[in-house]
């Protein structure tokens, strides 16, 4: 495993995030693994050399972050690790219990701390773009929850360059603790980020960290012309979404392609691409088989030739923003 600074900041972390969305409860979603597939990859995951683990309060409401409390706490030391949840999605029928409001923030913080069992979150992060409530109240609370000394740092996922560059210097100019990472929608099929956000993160320091860096299996064939092959993709209407325009499989074939001449996986190909980008520090990813860690760390050692890069991209066509919501 290969580590690095989370943006300009001087905490390390592994090139690969474990996302524990795979881990809670089927009553959430059915394709959801439960608390003994959870500490069986957690704990390879830390022996794979992987101290970067993210998951939400939204995801199997609360249970994935009980199921990677216990989990790290099981396998790992507190300190050793890097643990990352956010904050945005409903979590009850109150009126209240959802958002980005001062209220939510604050009970939801208190919430996640002690779902996870643990003193402090290292990464807090919004979970998208509030437009109900004005920015400079969600970004006074989040302040708020770093100088209690309830989270380390916090970032912001999938919103438009603009809306995160007002957040940046509304934070600079009240002095207030200032978002660290973009957690996105980016990938070989997905590439929209390269106009603005990118850019953006690079110019600011701030550490790039993919969510569905393999497309929702766009990349690994788990979704192809002829149909879905694994029960995620079969129930995944969020995935449907996304993904399904005919450039979107012809990317996808450039990637087996390319991976089947190398004599590497698809899905490493993916995340090595991914990788090579400079705003990049680690991609996180969803595994339902533990070859699925093996495969994704022996992704960091896979250098792509120019050649292979413009492959990958040629079949690469415009989409609308994808991801915002």
């Amino acid at each position: 495993m290969e580590y690095t600074r989370l943006g300009n900041t001087g905490l390390k972390v592994s090139k690969i995030c474990l996302g524990m969305m795979t881990y809670g409860s089927t009553d959430w979603r059915e394709w959801v693994l439960g608390e003994e597939d959870c500490n069986a990859h957690v704990k390879r995951a830390l022996e794979l050399g992987i101290n970067f683990f993210d998951t939400a309060n939204v995801y199997s409401t609360g249970v994935s972050e009980e199921m990677t409390g216990r989990a790290l706490k099981k396998h790992a030391k507190r300190e050793e690790v890097v643990l990352a949840t956010k904050v945005n999605g409903r979590m009850g029928e109150g009126v209240n219990n959802a958002g980005l409001s001062r209220k939510h923030i604050m009970d939801q913080v208190d919430a996640s701390l002690r779902r996870l069992d643990t003193d402090y979150i290292d990464l807090y992060q919004i979970h998208r773009w509030s437009y109900e409530t004005p920015i400079e109240e969600t970004l006074e609370a989040l302040n708020d929850v770093v100088r209690a000394g309830k989270v380390r740092y916090i970032g912001a996922s999938s919103m438009f360059a603009w809306q995160f560059m007002k957040a940046l210097s509304i934070q600079e100019a009240r002095g207030w603790a200032k978002f660290v990472s973009m957690q996105n929608h980016y990938n070989l099929v997905y590439r929209e980020e390269e106009r603005e956000m990118l850019p953006l993160c690079e110019d600011q320091g701030i550490g790039v960290i993919p969510w569905s860096p393999l497309a929702r299996g766009m990349v690994t064939g788990s979704r192809t012309r002829e149909g879905k092959k694994t029960k995620r993709a079969q129930t995944d209407p969020f995935g449907d979404r996304l993904y399904g325009r005919e450039s979107d499989f012809n990317v996808g074939e450039a990637c087996s392609k390319v991976a089947a001449e190398r004599g590497d996986s698809a899905a490493q190909v993916a995340l090595a691409w991914l990788l090579s980008k400079p705003a990049v520090s680690a991609p996180i990813i969803g595994t339902t088989k533990l070859e699925h860690l093996e495969d994704a760390v022996g992704a960091v050692d896979v250098e792509l030739s120019a050649e292979e890069i413009a492959m990958l991209e040629a079949p690469y066509e415009v989409h609308p923003v994808l991801g915002h919501s």
